[in-house]
């Protein structure tokens, strides 16, 4: 059974992903020293929100969980995994590079421990870390297993900086000897187009080939002229027998120029330009990145495009195969492993990363059946994690609310009154927002009264007020007396209370809404085997 887990990579690759058992990793890492990854959606209208779920943005600061990790390492399984990094600290000291190369490294130990000894690991990540992830990669899978760097062009250069713009990413590929690996194909360029085609009788272009070898030869025919075309007067022989040559004459497969040039042999077939294929090499040219405008774009910045793990997933493995990724994101690895027949193994440590991917995949693969751990299923879930951790279970109650997103990423702070919002697209150019509020224990009247008060003060058309458990009377009495928003598109509650419970069960909020531009639908896909990908 596919598997989706919620929660810190390192923890569940220990108690969930046993050794030896996986046969592909891809990871692509967060880090950027002049930016934090995380999930970054922008409103409607364009500008930055403030939903930013900064997931890393206490991982990677050194820090007692870095200390505690560069301590594991140590301590732990792999010698030149700890000595390198030893080194690296000395070098580095402690800062911010230190502490993702401690967290990094511990993580790197357990995926060689899933890895296969007949499996393949990509890691991509852009040049601010590459050199010190490769030197981490040759201590912990061994230098030997070092296969390529490949330079993926996922951009191009644009303004007019003061420095070479940043067009590429890294991802380096390893694997031991005797691995899976499938050559892969493209589509050629111009550049690779034939230059010697000519145009047929029928109007078509057809590719002309060479009819001689290099160096003269005095042995027998080929060295003799054929309808007055004599090759030895430019160092060459003919390559086949005149018989041959007049045969294929007979049939108009020579081409005479009209300038007396000198003959050639024309392909039976007419050229198409687009059955033209390259062997794919270590520099990637030909997959563009996911642009504001593209379809599978579903509003998560470092989103891949699919054809890229499409290609990795093609080379390096084979259906059936077990893919794992333990920085899934969007779930573009996942997505591209399920299309393709993979059986297959996402991690996040976002509930938004999680509940995107659970409706990318639902959507994308009607049918489609995986487990999701981590996440509370049922009541019963929901009250073990408001027991345990409050902030994380308001940041998953807001996932309950389609389209919702955490504010201030979700990050800890003074009580706003606000938990979550949904931008609202009302009309062509009407853009609205609907506050939600998360309550994991008592609640009161006082609570509704607040979130009316919220929703005036934010300007907001709607207010969601989400409890676990159930209101009182007056709460219910108090929502309805807030009235009704009316608009283009109808009339809708004011206020709206729903338990954890009836959202668990199906219940979603009435908005007024063509579309939120905060998650985009996933295009139904078909799944491709591998032969189908063989060219």
């Amino acid at each position: 059974m596919n598997r989706l887990f919620y929660g810190d990579n390192l923890p569940v690759l220990r108690e969930h992903i046993g050794d030896e058992s996986v046969d592909l990793v891809y990871l692509d890492p967060p880090f950027n020293s002049n930016a934090t990854y995380n999930v970054l959606f922008k409103a409607p209208g364009g500008e930055e929100s403030q939903a930013q779920i900064e997931a890393f943005d206490d991982t990677w600061h050194w820090a007692g969980s870095a200390e505690a990790a560069y301590w594991e390492v140590l301590h732990g399984p792999s010698t030149e995994a700890a000595r390198m990094l030893e080194a690296m600290r000395g070098f580095l000291g402690e800062n911010d590079m230190m502490a993702y190369l401690a967290m990094m490294a511990i993580r790197l130990v357990e995926l060689h421990r899933v890895l296969k000894p007949t499996g393949s690991l990509y890691l991509h990540c852009d040049p601010t870390a590459s050199h010190y992830l490769k030197i981490l990669l040759d201590a912990v899978f061994g230098a030997r297993l070092y296969r390529a760097e490949v330079i993926w062009k996922r951009t191009n250069a644009r303004g007019t900086p003061r420095n070479w713009p940043h067009v590429h990413d890294t991802i380096f590929h390893y694997a031991a000897e005797g691995s899976e690996f499938h050559s892969q194909k493209t589509k050629a360029d111009k550049t690779k187009i034939p230059h010697t085609l000519i145009t047929g009788a029928d109007g078509q272009k057809y590719q002309t080939y060479e009819l001689t070898g290099a160096g003269v030869t005095k042995e027998g025919e080929s060295g003799r002229p054929w309808r007055d075309f004599n090759p030895s007067q430019f160092g060459r022989h003919w390559a086949n027998s005149h018989a041959q040559l007049d045969e294929w004459a007979k049939a108009s497969l020579i081409h005479f120029a009209a300038n007396d040039g000198f003959p050639r042999r024309k392909d039976g077939e007419p050229f198409d330009p687009d059955s033209r294929l390259v062997t794919v090499g270590d520099v990637w040219i030909d997959i563009d990145r996911i642009n504001q405008s593209a379809r599978e774009r579903l509003g998560y910045p470092t989103q891949k495009p699919v054809a890229l793990l499409e290609r990795i997933i093609a080379a390096s493995s084979n259906p059936g195969d077990v893919v794992l990724d333990p920085f899934c994101g969007c779930g573009t690895t996942v997505h591209a492993a399920e299309k393709l027949g993979r059986a297959w193994i996402g991690i996040d440590v976002t509930h938004l990363a999680i509940a995107l991917i659970e409706r990318r995949l639902r959507t994308a693969f009607p049918g489609i059946a995986f487990e999701t751990h981590g996440v509370p299923r049922d009541i019963g879930g929901a009250r073990a994690l408001a027991a345990k951790d409050k902030h994380e279970f308001e940041k998953w109650a807001i996932t309950l609310i389609p389209d919702a997103r955490p504010f201030r990423g979700g990050r800890k702070g003074a009580d706003t009154g606000i938990d979550g919002i949904v931008y609202l697209r009302t009309g062509k150019s009407a853009t609205e927002k609907a506050i939600v509020e998360v309550k994991g224990g008592s609640v009161s009247v006082d609570q509704v009264h607040k979130l009316k008060s919220v929703i005036e003060r934010e300007k907001a058309i709607i207010g969601l007020f989400l409890t676990l458990n159930e209101p009182t009377r007056p709460m219910v009495a108090e929502a309805a007396a807030a009235g009704f928003v009316d608009n283009d598109m109808g009339t809708f509650p004011r206020l709206q209370i729903f338990t954890i419970e009836a959202l668990l069960s199906g219940a979603r909020p009435r908005l007024p809404v063509i579309d939120t531009g905060t998650f985009r639908k996933a295009k139904r896909e078909d799944r491709t085997t591998q032969n189908e990908l063989d060219l």
